[in-house]
């Protein structure tokens, strides 16, 4: 299992997660963004100095850059959101509670299984080189599909932007969010996808397929946790509202053509 490699990756991850000691949720956010970035060099790095990438270190450094990509916007959007939009200051409190304080060892609890959970979803790509696996075909269609899930989110996110800029008091409907209510939560899971995929022709024994199985469950559940979380406040906020009854009523909460409209129930 390589576990001094993944030693290494998870000292990493922690490091780059820290910034939940400041605000807990930060573990789970801008954090993770930075955490997803440096497992990703990490990886690349291990890989180069084991002369694990022999043949394929052009697929080596495109896999890192894509975890690069997704953190840099991850934790980038997420700060430039947190700094300017009043409005996500108080949705955040409300998120986490205010202000309050959460116990020290909660904190530590939360940072090490982040960490833990960040090491695993990079974990396709450490796998490929360290299993010194050569080939291409599959990592490369994994790699497209990772990239049309950034594309879709950074689309979604631009998209939702510009439609609550011009009705702040409704959610956004247009373009994207015609198909489905949560497209930057799709994006996510299309991004990871790609990311499971790229690996599923290198993984070796039963703990490197619980791995990576386990992360990409994982991401599924809190993409749908998340989309509950977020149509609960919505809820709150525009449950008498017709227009917003009928999109909702009509429109798949996150996975197109599949006749999900709810993960709460209406009162």
């Amino acid at each position: 299992m390589f576990w001094n490699e993944l030693l290494i990756i998870f000292i990493v991850c922690l490091i780059l997660c820290a910034a939940g000691f400041y605000k807990y949720i930060y573990f789970m956010s801008i954090g993770y963004g930075f955490a997803v970035a440096g497992g990703g060099i990490c990886s690349l790095v291990l890989a180069l100095k084991n002369g694990w990438t022999q043949g394929v270190i052009l697929l080596a450094v495109l896999q890192m850059l894509l975890f690069v990509a997704y953190g840099a916007r991850l934790s980038g959007f997420l700060l430039y959101r947190e700094i300017k939009s009043a409005a996500y200051q108080k949705t955040l409190k409300n998120d986490i509670g205010g202000e309050k304080k959460i116990p020290i060892f909660v904190s530590i609890s939360i940072w090490v299984v982040c960490a833990v959970l960040y090491v695993a979803q990079v974990s396709p790509m450490f796998f490929r080189y360290a299993n010194e696996s050569k080939d291409v075909v599959v990592p490369y269609i994994g790699i497209v599909i990772s990239v049309l899930g950034l594309i879709l989110e950074s689309a979604a996110d631009k998209q939702k932007s510009e439609q609550k800029k011009a009705n702040p008091n409704m959610v956004a409907m247009d373009g994207l969010y015609k198909i489905v209510r949560c497209p930057n939560y799709l994006g996510e899971i299309i991004f990871w996808t790609g990311v499971f995929i790229s690996g599923i022709t290198t993984y070796t024994g039963i703990g490197q397929w619980l791995m990576a199985v386990i992360a990409y469950i994982s991401i599924i559940y809190i993409m749908f946790n998340g989309a509950q979380r977020l149509e609960k406040r919505q809820m709150s906020r525009y449950g008498n509202d017709k227009a917003y009854n009928d999109y909702a009523d009509s429109t798949p909460i996150i996975i197109p053509l599949l006749p999900i409209y709810h993960l709460n129930k209406k009162g």
